[in-house]
């Protein structure tokens, strides 16, 4: 079921749609580069446009670095069904082929237990403070 030998040609396919993403991204900024249409810089048409009234106050408002660091977290814990919901998926399949799966899934649980752990100690998520 599992072959335990892979070739480099087994990567083949991977290899050229990087290439080909990359390849198509630099055309389409070279494109614009050369084809793009330039506006003149104006002070009046670069300002941000608030219902034909003139902007008043700060036009980047400050947000809390709490913020930001729940969006981390919440993408960190996000990223571990990510990579815990495959293993649970072919669960089967790696004890079939006597393939260890156990240990590895519980140490990245562990790991991920201890860095919440660690983020409710400083408060991370205190909203609080």
């Amino acid at each position: 079921m599992f072959s335990k030998t892979v070739t480099l040609s087994a990567y083949l396919p991977v290899l050229i749609q990087f290439v080909l993403a990359a390849g198509i991204a630099v055309v389409i900024l070279v494109a614009n580069r050369l084809f793009g249409q330039r506006a003149a810089k104006h002070p009046r048409k670069d300002s941000a446009y608030e219902c034909g009234m003139d902007p008043i106050g700060d036009p980047h408002p400050r947000f809390s670095v709490k913020f930001y660091l729940t969006a981390m977290l919440f993408i960190l814990f996000d990223l571990e069904v990510v990579f815990l919901l495959p293993a649970v998926l072919v669960y089967r399949e790696f004890v079939v082929a006597n393939l260890p799966i156990v240990l590895p899934v519980l140490f990245f649980t562990l790991l991920l237990t201890f860095g919440l752990w660690y983020e409710l100690r400083k408060g991370a998520i205190d909203w609080e403070r």
